[in-house]
């Protein structure tokens, strides 16, 4: 199909699998944002690591996700069938993020997984719409795929 003239603006357009992922991930993560959003403001969190991550040809994705995870990261399954879940890490830094990412992606690798793509967000303020959140969240990893960064971290700080 020809992209029609006003379609060629460089700018990222949710696929209805994406806009149907995003869904999900609002239903899924809203509530715990908004915890990590409480507990920002009564200075009993600093901020937290959002991320996203997928990977072909690992029969039990869930399984490995939790055996890399600290007990205080909560996991989301947001699409079994393409191995896609988010995890919100409190208390999490761009750093700690990143380098627990990286331990993800080179443990799916050991496990035979190919085409693995991770992103994540790190949060320090109260001050964005959750759903923004999310949104950003998605479209990073969007991104992050349209630019063929497989076996890459790639990270955002909202500040």
């Amino acid at each position: 199909m020809k992209a029609r003239t006003n379609e060629k603006t460089g700018h990222i357009r949710f696929s209805e699998h994406n806009i149907t992922l995003v869904a999900k991930m609002l239903d899924k993560l809203s509530s715990t944002i908004d915890i990590m959003y409480f507990l920002m403001e009564r200075r009993e969190e600093r901020g937290f690591v959002a991320m996203l991550i997928s990977a072909k040809g690992i029969d039990d994705m869930e399984g490995l996700i939790r055996q890399q995870k600290r007990e205080t990261d909560i996991l989301f399954e947001i699409d079994p069938d393409n191995n896609l879940y988010a995890l919100v890490c409190q208390d999490t830094k761009i750093d700690g993020g990143y380098h627990f990412a990286e331990r993800l992606m080179k443990k799916s690798m050991e496990e035979g997984g190919s085409e693995v793509y991770c992103t994540e967000l790190e949060v320090r303020s109260t001050s964005y719409k959750i759903r923004y959140i999310i949104y950003r969240l998605m479209e990073l990893f969007i991104e992050t795929k349209e630019k063929e960064q497989a076996g890459e971290v790639v990270f955002k700080a909202l500040n």
